[in-house]
């Protein structure tokens, strides 16, 4: 599927692979995705892309700041930005992460990530 849109994916993953992968689920979809690492260069992509509108990151990361870190510098920052919070390692109470934000727990099925990820591109292109 080729999709025209307007705006981009910031994916945030300090695994290779799993960011390899979520890079090519969201890239299959027709989507524009930055790849970052870390909390530090996710904020660089944000401060020179500003078509980013959806910041999808990984919980435990190294850096100067994990993902719910970042969620909700994000948040403050950037506050058109869509946040989805992933991990495998901690579960994640609503309370914790940023007013409207979503969770998927690793390993996610890439249908439900792709399907919820489709619903906000949808509701940003309205």
């Amino acid at each position: 599927m080729t999709r025209t849109s307007s705006f981009s994916i910031l994916v945030v993953e300090d695994d290779p692979l799993l960011l390899m992968d979520a890079v090519d689920m969201f890239e299959d979809e027709g989507f524009v995705v930055h790849p970052a690492r870390n909390a530090d260069q996710a904020i660089r992509h944000l401060e020179a892309h500003q078509d980013i509108r959806i910041l999808f990151t990984d919980i435990d990361m190294p850096g100067s700041m994990d993902g719910l870190c970042l969620a909700y510098a994000v948040r403050d920052r950037w506050p058109p930005v869509r946040i989805m919070v992933t991990s495998g390692l901690k579960g994640v109470d609503r309370n914790e992460m940023p007013l409207d934000s979503l969770f998927f727990a690793k390993p996610y099925p890439s249908k439900d990530v792709v399907r919820a990820v489709s619903r906000v591109a949808s509701e940003l292109l309205e």
